[in-house]
Order: structure tokens, then C-alpha cells, then sequence
């Protein structure tokens, strides 16, 4: 049974079962609204094909909302802006939209917040913060709300990274920096000479390589030419609009290669072929 089934109660070798099971109880920790879980129950509980059609639409409205997160990861993951679709400047805890202003940024997993309101001298200190309808911030602390803040009387929100824990984010990715040679499928070492990066469209979308020595480099692009209209082996990034763009220019983005080499690894142990050619030439 999927978690999805097992959260609605919804499972084919008991058709009949009911929305009274407990388990849902069980889920619902608030008493206000477990109140409120005893009223609409009552209310359907003369009709059970009332409550199956409730049942589904709550599982239908779920499947949506996945789906459409998904898209919007997907855009992500491409170097987009899920709402305008610009390209992202993607940062190694963070991505932001100069475009539009959309954001996404990693929190202290260990440390906390403290927002700084108008009149109050203290700031309001908190695992984390929200920020909820109508521009109000919820400021959570032990799992408790233990604030509510009007966005008018809100100066800004600092958040408390521990030392340990940035030295820590940054281990776990330097750990995840095994960059893999694309011609002969070595470590490469981005601090040796030699090193290269490129990005290549061989199709459509903009691709990312990376070489141990000038030799893999030139037996690369001996065997897999650039397009003419392209060059993209010469021609830098920031000046060229001739393909979907996944990131920035070299000088730019080598902090957010960790994704991609993580997948480049995952691909040499099951198929090294897989992770050292494009899928398409010119």
C-alpha cells in the first residue's frame, strides 16, 4: 500500500472500509481539530458512497499538488525559474530569480532565527520562522508557535548557522566533489593543471564536462565537434543564446556542480560509457 493510500485508508482489498478507522484519528493532534473530525464525520455517516467520492477527491487534490511540485523541481534542477522561467543564479544553498525575485535558500538544520520587530529593543528567538497568509510570520520554537508577528511590525529575520554546522554543509559537499574525467573516466582534480570545464550543446539543451588533462580535453572534441552555428568550445556562455541554458558561465558556477557530478558517479558504476559520452553529436 503507498503512503499516499495508507494516509486516505483507501486500499482495494477492503472496499468498505471507513473513514471512521482510527488511524486517522491518530494523525490529528490538535484537539480543536479532532472536534471538528467528529462533526463532519457525523455528518456522512448515513451515506457511504458520500464518503468514498470524499475520499477520492482528497487523493485526487494530492496527486495534483505532487505533480505540480514535481514540475517545479524539474525546473529547478534545469537552471529555471519555476514561475517566470528565466534562468536561475544558482547558488551552492541557494537559488534566486533576478528576473522576477523567486527564491529558494537552505535554513540552520541546528541553529535558529531571531526577528527583529519594530518597538522591542529583543529580538524574538526561534527554531524557525514562517511566514503565512496575509504576510504575518510565525515564529516556532520547541515545536510550539510561540509568536505571531504582524508583516508590519517585521524589520528583518537573521538566521544563527552554528560554525560546526557550515564547516559541516560544506564537507558533505566537498565529499560529493568526486569529479569524474568525461573522456577516460578518472578523478579529476580541479586544482591540478589541466583541468578543464566546458559546457556543449550537442543537442538542444546545454551540457556540462569536465576533463583531468588538455589531452582528454582535445580527444573529447576531436571525437565529438562542435556544432559550426555553435562553437560552444570557444564562444563563452554569457554571450550565446543558441541552446536551453542549465547554467552560468565557468567563472561563475562551480560551486553547483555537486548534483551533477553526483549523478555522473551514480551513472559510472552502473555504465561508465554512460557518464563519460553525450547522448547526441552535432
Amino acid at each position: 500500500m503507498s503512503k499516499l493510500k495508507e494516509f486516505f485508508h483507501i486500499n482495494a482489498a477492503t472496499p468498505g472500509s471507513s473513514i471512521d478507522d482510527d488511524r486517522l484519528d491518530d494523525n490529528i493532534t490538535q484537539d480543536e481539530h479532532k472536534e471538528q473530525l467528529e462533526l463532519d464525520k457525523s455528518i456522512l455517516t448515513d451515506d457511504g458512497t458520500r464518503e468514498k467520492r470524499v475520499q477520492k477527491d482528497a487523493e485526487k487534490r494530492v496527486v495534483s499538488a505532487a505533480e505540480i511540485s514535481l514540475k517545479r523541481l524539474h525546473m529547478i534542477r534545469m537552471g529555471r525559474c519555476p514561475d517566470c522561467g528565466e534562468h536561475l543564479r544558482r547558488h551552492l544553498f541557494a537559488s534566486i530569480c533576478e528576473a522576477c525575485g523567486w527564491h529558494t535558500y537552505d535554513v540552520p538544520r541546528q541553529g535558529g532565527v531571531r526577528v527583529h520587530v519594530t518597538d522591542r529593543n529583543e529580538a524574538i528567538s526561534g527554531d524557525r520562522c514562517y511566514r503565512v497568509k496575509g504576510g504575518s510570520l510565525l515564529v516556532v520554537k520547541n515545536e510550539l508557535v510561540i509568536a505571531r508577528i504582524s508583516r508590519e511590525s517585521i524589520k528583518w529575520i537573521e538566521y544563527q548557522w552554528p560554525e560546526q554546522e557550515v564547516d559541516q554543509r560544506h564537507r558533505e559537499v566537498a565529499a560529493l566533489l568526486e569529479v569524474q574525467c568525461g573522456w577516460c573516466g578518472n578523478l579529476a582534480n580541479p586544482e591540478e593543471d589541466g583541468f578543464h570545464l566546458v559546457h556543449v550543446a550537442f543537442g538542444a539543451t546545454q551540457e556540462r564536462y569536465c576533463f583531468c588533462s588538455d589531452d582528454c580535453y582535445e580527444a573529447f572534441r576531436r571525437m565529438y565537434p562542435a556544432r559550426v552555428d555553435r562553437n560552444c568550445y570557444e564562444r563563452n556562455c554569457a554571450d550565446c543564446n543558441l541552446c536551453i541554458k542549465r547554467y552560468d558561465d565557468e567563472a561563475e558556477g562551480f560551486r553547483v556542480l555537486a548534483k551533477d557530478f553526483v549523478k555522473m558517479k551514480r551513472l559510472a558504476e552502473g555504465n561508465p560509457a554512460a557518464a563519460t559520452k553525450p547522448s547526441a553529436t552535432s
